[in-house]
């Protein structure tokens, strides 16, 4: 009697352990920072789930299974499961064999000789040692960073750009810049604040920031490919001020209505792309991207290290499997000749042309891109005359510790491509799926805006962002000068920061014989604060065409202010205060908060969510 009481005690313990539950919890790394996007699957199974913006993660799971978690860049941790429904989980990072010379401020060392170790120099990081301290300590313990985050002092190169002052509309009466619609500064932005440090300030372009995020504008209704959207109210972090928000919103295009596209992957290969987070994170970006292709679409594959070649002639799109296997027996080693590969790149897009089809190379590199024998102005001839014959060029950056941001920059912008800096799969999935048809299919180029202010209703003005987007007056007008291109759907946005005549600070000189003009201003245009002009040409054709539209002087109350002037308000302040703007006026990381929560609106992917993110673990550094 007792063995059969026995036996069904084991057989109902044996039926709970198979009864599945629900198990929560977060993944952090190990300094505390939540981790989107960690792989959560069931050990044995194919069952599973991502950890979203906040690294939380909820899964079906019978008690006694183990979860496995994986994530680029950190060692995969198991987990069996108890009687526990909830778990927080912190990730290492993988420690990486380093091979190349390191060449230091008192010598060399062989990298096979050291290891890296993320957790080590973050720790020395925050208790504030100088980057040469913890270089000189890691070296010391044969602990040197490779491959993964920024210190001051690595190999990293960032443009730095004066930041846009307030101008007189008496003595400067046109502002003149061309559109942006480059998100990589807002991701690589990201990356720094994840890995428990602020941006230097010249990785900070405002506008990229701002541009990062979808907007709620309506559609065009006419012929033209963008509809254009203005909004006035007080600046939130000087309200003596006016803030100007304009926005245009590029034409929605179907897949299954876009042209055929003419694909060429140029892959940097080299050494440097070793790391977990530069080519294994590469191939599974770029997967992604081959998945959205169509059979009329073709794609081939170019790579270069020491030397350069074709790994992938020209190939229909719907040859998944095909273009799959050659991507991912890709593996890095050599050097970086560049050049070559572009140049392969080129001759490879040029065979395959398509006629009134997308004709695009996208470059994939840590920004590491040297030019061998070529000149950076002969590589950049190039571009320009591949970009004139109808062949585009994107660019997206992996990795870090030796990233050229700024070359990288130049090249999307003088080949008629976006940039996109890609940290994480979700970065991947934002840029190649979310946001297929804008990074692929350009509907507009050439967009150029320029504004005259009314003196009479406005002391000065300051474009918020696009230092290195402006344009001379009389660029505005000239149809061979090159600006930005604005992809299917994408949105543009722009702020500019007003000061109204009746003001008390200025920020300006005041002029002595320019009041006539003020009074001759204000008996015609009273009611008009700005007139706006457009320009843009089709993608194949070279005239311009031109768009007015006036911003009549009436600011909106708080209670009318929309989600879209809330929120990339709240994203340019923070800006702002990462770049530590001389007019931040009395703007702090609570009044950024509040914007951006007040902002949010419908977050359907939660990239406004994981902003909110970003600047409550900045507020805490």
């Amino acid at each position: 009697m007792k063995k059969v009481a026995a036996m069904i005690i084991l057989f109902v313990l044996a039926i709970g352990q198979l009864t599945a539950k629900t198990v929560t919890g977060i993944v952090r790394e190990h300094l505390g920072a939540p981790l989107p996007g960690v792989s959560v699957l069931v050990e044995g199974t194919s069952r599973g789930t991502t950890t979203d913006f906040d690294g939380h993660f909820q899964i079906e799971i019978e008690e006694g299974k183990t979860l496995i978690f994986n994530y680029i860049g950190f060692v995969t941790k198991k987990l069996k499961v108890g009687k526990s429904e909830k778990y927080t989980i912190s990730l290492m990072p993988q420690m990486t064999e380093l091979e190349e010379v390191v060449t230091i401020g008192y010598g060399s060392l062989k990298k096979s000789k050291m290891k890296s170790s993320v957790a080590s120099v973050n720790s020395l990081q925050i208790r504030g040692l100088s980057s040469m301290e913890v270089h000189e300590t890691v070296l010391d313990k044969q602990d040197y960073l490779y491959g993964n985050y920024v210190r001051e002092g690595d190999d990293e190169v960032y443009e730095s750009l004066e930041e846009n002052e307030f101008k007189n509309p008496l003595t400067n009466p046109l502002s003149t810049f061309s559109i942006d619609v480059d998100a990589a500064s807002y991701s690589n932005m990201r990356r720094f604040i994840n890995d428990g440090q602020k941006p230097p300030a010249a990785a900070i372009r405002i506008e990229e920031m701002i541009n990062y995020f979808e907007y709620n504008y309506p559609q065009p209704k006419g012929s033209d490919p963008f509809s254009i959207n203005y909004e006035v109210a007080a600046c939130p972090w000087n309200p003596e001020n006016k803030l100007v928000h304009i926005g245009l919103q590029g034409k929605s295009l179907e897949t299954k209505e876009a042209p055929a596209s003419n694909l060429v992957f140029l892959i940097d290969v080299s050494g440097s792309m070793r790391a977990q987070n530069k080519l294994p994170l590469l191939k599974k970006a770029y997967a992604l991207l081959v998945n959205q292709l169509r059979a009329k679409d073709k794609i081939a594959i170019v790579v270069y290290a020491g030397n350069s070649g074709v790994v992938l002639p020209s190939t229909p799109g719907n040859e998944k499997k095909k273009i799959l296997k050659a991507l991912n027996k890709l593996q890095s080693g050599g050097g970086t000749a560049g050049a070559k590969g572009l140049k392969l790149a080129y001759e490879i897009a040029e065979e395959n042309f398509i006629k009134d089809g997308n004709n695009r190379i996208i470059l994939a590199t840590d920004g590491d891109f040297n030019v061998g024998q070529s000149s950076n102005s002969d590589l950049e001839k190039l571009i320009v005359s591949k970009r004139d014959q109808g062949i585009f060029i994107s660019v997206t950056g992996f990795g870090m510790g030796n990233y050229k941001d700024s070359k990288m920059e130049i090249i999307a912008d003088k080949g008629n491509g976006n940039y996109s800096y890609i940290d994480n799969i979700l970065e991947a999935k934002k840029v190649f799926i979310n946001e297929f048809s804008s990074t692929l299919f350009t509907i507009a180029k050439d967009v150029k805006i320029q504004i005259e202010f009314n003196p009479s209703q406005v002391r000065s003005y300051r474009l918020i962002g696009y230092e290195n987007r402006m344009l001379k007056a009389q660029d505005f007008q000239n149809d061979k000068k090159d600006a930005g291109e604005l992809g299917a759907g994408h949105t543009v946005t722009a702020l500019y920061e007003i000061v109204p005549m009746d003001a008390k600070k200025k920020y300006d000189t005041d002029l002595k014989y320019q009041k006539v003009k003020k009074t001759e201003t204000k008996n015609n245009f009273e009611n008009e604060l700005a007139t706006v002009k457009f320009r843009y040409k089709k993608p194949n054709e070279s005239k311009s065409k031109l768009l007015v539209r006036t911003l009549h002087n009436s600011a909106k109350k708080q209670q009318e202010i929309s989600e879209n002037f809330k929120f990339s308000s709240a994203v340019a302040g923070f800006g702002m205060l990462l770049k530590n703007s001389d007019y931040k006026e009395n703007l702090n990381y609570e009044v950024v908060l509040k914007m951006a929560k007040e902002g949010k609106g419908n977050d359907a992917h939660g990239y406004r969510s994981e902003f909110i993110r970003l600047v409550e673990l900045v507020s805490l550094l």
